[in-house]
């Protein structure tokens, strides 16, 4: 059973990596004729807001199935 989540994730870990990488692209496809900086700090910008949401989502996560009394022990 341990082997399904570890499928599941690297699945989901798979196809938001590629429909992100598709996003990132077309958005830069579009962008050429914009300012190349502008294009990079954007790109920036949105990454960083990204890598918040998920670190915000597992907070939030982790704090409720604490609440909730779950036990999250990596053993």
């Amino acid at each position: 059973m341990d082997w399904v989540l570890i499928l599941f994730v690297t699945f989901k870990v798979a196809a938001l990596g590629a429909a992100m990488f598709l996003a990132i692209k077309w958005h830069y496809d579009q962008g050429k004729k914009a300012d190349r900086r502008a294009l990079l700090r954007t790109g920036g910008k949105m990454a960083a807001a990204f890598v918040l949401a998920v670190l915000g989502v597992g907070l939030i996560a982790f704090g409720l199935s604490t609440m909730l009394g779950l036990d999250l022990g990596l053993q």
